[in-house]
């Protein structure tokens, strides 16, 4: 069931629904459709890499690493960085290639115009999925589009599905997984929240805190270069810890 709703920001009309699942219909799913999803590997990876890793104060490379190593959700994590043999601690590696084992998502914090070699690495080593935390594509104009459809079109070659770009990632506090450079990780909840502004999510996570609001995932789609919100409505309809989820939306169609 969706419930949609609508609000006045900036003398723009905007559009947010919640989605919310009746327990008999879900019951009688077909069973084939309660195996594995196309994108566990996306919430619930083996292996994280971070291109873009630094040590710099302030810096998204560094704060989201950060939020990786301190909040533990099982996996691996590997930064990326040709240029420092270590960044907080923890040994880097020059490329995705020469991480130790097969990586399933690499988040990218890299100038637009090395998007589309990364990208390229990305499916010669067979990595499931990037979320691009980049900005600098079809916003900016002609260039940025221009780049924007070259990694689409890399990507597509490889089955690489991509988050973003210009993103703020994404976490889920029911595994400890936090992909992103928000301030803070919510407690665990049954509510999925799924946004293509950056800033919604962080101001919403921040109300989240004093009215004691917990998430089972909170998602940055950004500019939506691939996935969208239906693959995510898609993923997260067949997620135990998943109730309802609720949409921010700037742009329908």
């Amino acid at each position: 069931q969706v419930f949609p709703s609508f609000f006045h920001q900036h003398d723009q009309v905007v559009e947010t629904c919640r989605v919310s699942f009746d327990p008999l219909i879900m019951a009688t799913t077909d069973v084939l459709t309660l195996g594995r999803h196309p994108l566990d590997t996306l919430f619930k990876p083996n292996s994280v890499a971070v291109v873009g890793a630094t040590e710099r104060y302030g810096s998204v490379g560094r704060t989201l690493l950060k939020n990786l190593i301190s909040n533990p959700f099982g996996g691996a994590v590997y930064p990326v960085n040709p240029n420092k043999p270590q960044v907080l601690g923890i040994s880097t590696f020059p490329s995705i290639a020469a991480c130790p084992t097969k990586v399933d998502v690499v988040i990218v914090i890299l100038p637009a115009k090395a998007v589309p070699a990364l990208v390229q690495e990305c499916v010669d080593n067979h990595v499931d999925h990037a979320i691009i935390i980049s900005a600098g594509f079809r916003e900016v104009g002609e260039e940025g589009e221009r780049l924007e459809e070259e990694v689409k079109a890399i990507a597509a070659k490889g089955n690489l599905r991509i988050v973003g770009p210009n993103c703020l990632g994404l976490m889920c506090p029911t595994s400890g997984f936090n992909a992103t450079f928000a301030n803070l990780m919510p407690r665990a909840g049954s509510v999925a929240f799924v946004s293509q502004s950056g800033a919604m999510i962080t101001s919403v996570l921040d109300w989240s805190v004093g009215q004691k609001v917990g998430f089972s995932a909170v998602i940055s789609v950004g500019a939506m270069m691939d996935m969208d919100f239906s693959d995510m409505i898609d993923y997260l309809a067949r997620d135990p810890h998943t109730k309802s989820i609720v949409l921010y939306m700037e742009t329908i169609g």
